[in-house]
């Protein structure tokens, strides 16, 4: 059987490779090991500065991003699945434009708070008034705060926050209109609310049921208690926010970056000479039920029919030949603005073989493919897979 300390860090015949600044367009990446352990990338690393102002499933590693980058990319980049913005970022440390798209409107949001330059003393000024009325509203009734009550909010919400969390992030919601940084507080604001849920600590990525009273948690090996107020995690997390906003944009190029929110099989984009890109996985993830708390907080328009392979369609022959369809057809879209002789770099785990001759389908040639081992490094996903690195070129 499998421990969690033999999966965190295998043996491996090659060291794995951590050198990332090292790579070059002459790197020879075969014969690179991308098998990363957690003494090799630990989580800080692969989390680093805005990389996790938000939880997000199914991110894949920056690291990954920036071999690739570093290895491909000329002068713009593209990701049609720009999920959280982990190719957008590295992108715009590196010095490259950056193109994403994304069905999610939440995503939109949270790759272009990431992505965003920032005047950092007028960021945090107006984060340190911010604070301090929020702090005003939250003293404004006794147990709970001033603004909007829960019964103003809808029955997802009330459903699964205590009245008191509801009460905190509803007030802290309504003095976010009209500020210059609105979009990155509103991040803020989502981020506590996925911590205040009343949601069993062991299963934050995906509760399924509301906890009402104690329960024996699979996380800390204990009876917890459900969750009472956010008002702690809104003052955990908007000075952690600075921080990293602080941190990135030290890094930050002077570069454009542009974010569309529409469906990557239609959407017109502009041009760009390389892709680097980790698709959803066929049946594994509803990309807009995982942040359902944001799109009611924040009243965002959903479009879960455009996503591609959502859990909900399940992973049957039907399933997989719709998802090998829509993603034959975001890339044949994504060739239109694809310079000649660019590169396309795919991240999947195609455990269903769905890859097999894509390229061809899409109008391009194989250039190489490298496989990789994941393993879970923490939370109880812990079970290990493989992933592998598929490079197409125009």
């Amino acid at each position: 059987m499998k421990t969690y300390s033999s999966l965190a860090n295998p043996e491996y015949e090659a060291r794995p490779f951590v050198d990332f600044s090292g790579v070059t367009p002459r790197t020879d990446l075969s014969r690179l090991n991308f098998n990363w352990r957690e003494k090799d990338l630990p989580e800080r690393e692969r989390t680093k500065h805005v990389h996790r102002l938000h939880p997000y499933l199914g991110k894949f590693v920056p690291q990954l991003a920036e071999i690739f980058l570093r290895k491909y990319a000329g002068r713009a980049v593209c990701d049609p699945f720009a999920g959280s913005g982990t190719t957008l970022v590295e992108a715009t440390t590196l010095g490259l434009d950056a193109v994403g798209a994304d069905v999610s409107a939440f995503n939109c949001l949270l790759a272009k708070v990431k992505t965003d330059k920032y005047d950092l003393p007028e960021l945090e000024a107006e984060a340190r008034k911010l604070l301090c009325d929020f702090d005003s509203a939250a003293r404004g009734l006794p147990g709970g705060a001033r603004g909007e009550g829960p019964n103003d909010a809808g029955e997802y919400l009330k459903r699964w926050y205590h009245p008191l969390s509801l009460r905190e992030l509803l007030a802290f919601r309504g003095l976010l209109s009209g500020l210059r940084h609105e979009d990155l507080f509103k991040v803020v604001l989502c981020r506590a609310a996925r911590s205040a849920r009343l949601a069993p600590h062991h299963e934050l990525d995906a509760p399924n049921e509301p906890v009402l009273g104690p329960y024996a948690c699979r996380k800390h090996l204990r009876t917890c208690r459900p969750t009472v107020g956010a008002a702690k995690f809104i003052r955990r997390y908007l000075p952690d926010a600075l921080a990293r906003v602080r941190v990135y944009s030290a890094l930050r190029r002077d570069v454009r970056v542009c974010i569309r929110h529409g469906d990557a099989r239609r959407i017109e984009l502009p041009s760009f000479d390389t892709i680097v890109t980790s698709p959803p996985y066929v049946g594994l993830i509803d990309y807009h039920e995982q942040h359902r708390y944001a799109y009611e907080l924040l009243r965002l328009p959903r479009n879960d029919d455009s996503e591609i392979g959502p859990a909900k369609g399940g992973s049957s022959s039907g399933a997989k030949e719709r998802y090998r369809a829509g993603i034959v057809e975001v890339f044949r879209n994504c060739a239109k603005s694809l310079a000649s002789g660019g590169h396309v770099v795919v991240v999947v785990g195609d455990r269903h073989d769905l890859y097999r001759g894509m390229h061809e389908d899409c109008g391009f040639r194989l250039a190489g493919r490298f496989e990789r081992h994941v393993n879970r490094r923490t939370g109880r996903r812990n079970s290990d897979f493989f992933e592998s690195i598929l490079v197409w070129r125009k």
